[in-house]
């Protein structure tokens, strides 16, 4: 399973979109360099006011560009760093990976994927309905997330626009991802 990293974003400030760059660089253990969810412990808000104790399971957040089509067949304009993703792909199955995948991306970089990134209500503040486009049900009742995946920094490296994503699968039975 391969893909391509179509965009990099990252932010110091806590704002819900990020501003694309031209590279980002990740730190093993700790996420994107000068991004606010970068730690070896939890940043999100929400996670920090349950135990900010908690392993940071959310260190770098990759959503599939090919999201923003289907959002935007139902009317809503969504572009690389709107939904505050750090890496933007094409082509590979983000959602079907099981956990513990390695992603090689570029000349060196290793995320390992922990789960399934929750939505949570600012994305209607963004765009208002697009938390229903993003979360959903299948024919079963069983929710479905579609806002991207979570990942933590197993070897850093450089990621630019352009880099190549190989998904190496773990060993042993493979555990679907649920959220983090």
């Amino acid at each position: 399973m391969s893909g391509i990293v179509t965009a990099v974003s990252s932010n110091g400030e806590y704002s819900f979109t990020k501003p694309n760059r031209d590279s980002i660089t990740l730190l093993a253990g700790l996420g994107v360099e000068g991004d606010v969810h970068a730690g070896v412990t939890v940043k999100h808000r929400s996670r920090v006011a349950q135990d900010p104790t908690q392993p940071n399971l959310r260190q770098v957040h990759l959503i599939h560009e090919e999201l923003f089509s289907e959002v935007g067949a139902e009317g809503f304009a969504v572009a690389p760093g709107d939904l505050g993703e750090n890496i933007t792909t094409r082509g590979i199955d983000l959602l079907g990976l099981p956990v513990g995948t390695l992603l090689r991306i570029g000349d060196g970089a290793v995320l390992e994927v922990t789960g399934l990134r929750n939505p949570c209500l600012q994305i209607d503040n963004f765009q208002d309905g697009l938390l229903k486009q993003v979360v959903g049900r299948d024919e079963a009742g069983n929710i479905v997330r579609k806002s991207g995946i979570m990942s933590i920094v197993k070897e850093g490296g450089v990621v630019r626009p352009g880099d190549t994503i190989a998904a190496e699968l773990p060993s042993g039975p493979h555990r679907p991802l649920e959220r983090v």
